[in-house]
C-alpha cells in the first residue's frame, strides 16, 4: 500500500479527532473538501482506516484500576490457545490480549473499578478456567503513555 503525504497528514490528523469533517480535514491539509472525502473514502475502503470510537474516561465512569496480568496455559495445544482466546474474547474487561514469547504466553490488559473486582476476576474467572495454569498481576501505579494512535 502506497500513502502519499496527504494520506499520512489525514491519518494523523484522524487518529487524534475522528469527528473531523472534510472541510475541516481540507483546511488543515491544503487540500479541497473533495479531495479530502475522497482520500477518507478509500482509506477506509481499503482497511487502512478500520472505524471510529470515542475515547472514554475511565475514572469518571469508575472503572479506575488498570492490571497487566500474565498468564501461562496449563498445556501448550492448540485447543488449549483456542479455548484461552474464546475466554478473553469473551471477557469486556479485558482491553488488550497479547500472546508473547517467552517465559509468559499471554498477557492481558484488564480494568476494574476496585481491588475486590480485580481479586474477584482473578480467583473466579481466570485460575478456574481449564486452560489456566498461572497467573501474575501487577496493578498499574501511573500511566505515563496511553495512545492507540500509530505512527504515520
Amino acid at each position: 500500500m502506497h500513502l502519499d503525504e496527504f494520506d499520512r497528514k489525514l491519518l494523523r490528523l484522524l487518529q487524534r479527532d475522528g469527528r473531523l469533517t472534510n472541510n475541516e480535514l481540507s483546511q488543515k491539509i491544503n487540500l479541497s473538501a473533495s479531495q479530502c472525502s475522497r482520500r477518507r473514502a478509500r482509506l477506509e475502503q481499503e482497511g487502512v482506516i478500520k472505524g471510529y470510537r470515542a475515547e472514554l474516561d475511565r475514572d469518571r465512569l469508575g472503572i479506575g484500576i488498570v492490571n497487566l496480568i500474565t498468564v501461562t496455559l496449563a498445556t501448550h495445544n492448540r485447543d488449549n490457545a483456542q479455548r484461552f482466546a474464546r475466554l478473553i474474547d469473551s471477557l469486556p474487561e479485558v482491553l488488550e490480549a497479547y500472546s508473547l514469547t517467552g517465559e509468559m504466553d499471554y498477557i492481558i490488559k484488564v480494568v476494574t473499578p476496585d481491588l475486590r473486582s480485580l481479586s474477584t476476576f482473578v480467583s473466579e474467572v481466570l485460575l478456574p478456567h481449564e486452560s489456566v495454569q498461572h497467573v501474575k498481576t501487577a496493578i498499574v501505579l501511573d500511566i505515563l503513555k496511553e495512545s492507540g494512535a500509530l505512527p504515520v
